[in-house]
């Protein structure tokens, strides 16, 4: 089971809303939903809240370090409570997909996204779950630095509350260690196909 969800983001009220921050939204979210308030933490670095789910601890954590410096609060908190890379999420901003779209995916590179990366080092392993938060790509790279420090079109940032709201369906297995229903869950974006008898027929208007 996920014991350890983090955020990615910036600290400061001038970050709030840009791109990067999208791992941030996803945890403020997780943390409603869950009812718990998220407090400094200085021994981690970051904003983090202790949720009691069917009698096991998980952790809530924003690192509060800047984006390039996130595995230093991860890590920290890791490996007070002796939690493994595959017992942690990190959702984050996602530049290969399009706002709206939402994917899970266990291990793997880490793109050249700078909090990733630092996670990667500072872990010591890539075996840990990210939630892929789709932000779109301003399609030329010399672009993307100031693509993900900028805020999204409302319409943008509607749809990736939306994607986060989706995703936020997938906590219950999450919490419960279904990975594979999770992953089910964030994929399946289309409605489910109607049966048979729901289909009408052309001249049914």
């Amino acid at each position: 089971m996920i014991k350890l969800f983090v955020g990615l983001g910036n600290p400061g009220p001038e970050y709030d809303a840009t791109r990067h921050n999208a791992g941030f939204w996803w945890i403020d979210a997780l943390a409603r939903e869950l009812k718990v308030q998220l407090q400094p933490e200085r021994s981690y670095w970051g904003l983090a809240a202790r949720a009691n789910v069917h009698g096991h601890t998980v952790w809530l954590l924003e690192p509060q370090t800047f984006m390039n410096l996130s595995g230093k609060s991860v890590a920290a908190l890791a490996r007070f409570f002796k939690i493994a890379p595959e017992e942690i999420l990190v959702a984050h901003d996602e530049l290969d997909f399009a706002p709206g779209q939402v994917k899970l995916k266990r291990g793997g590179s880490h793109g050249g996204h700078n909090g990733l990366r630092d996670i990667h080092a500072q872990l010591g392993s890539a075996d840990y779950w990210r939630l892929r938060i789709g932000i779109g790509h301003p399609g030329v790279k010399a672009e993307v630095v100031h693509w993900v420090l900028k805020k999204p079109a409302p319409e943008q940032r509607t749809l990736i509350e939306d994607s986060i709201v989706h995703a936020l369906k997938a906590c219950p297995a999450l919490l419960a260690g279904d990975m594979d229903k999770a992953t089910l869950l964030i994929h399946t974006t289309k409605p489910p196909r109607p049966k048979k008898c729901d289909i009408k027929s052309p001249d049914a208007g």
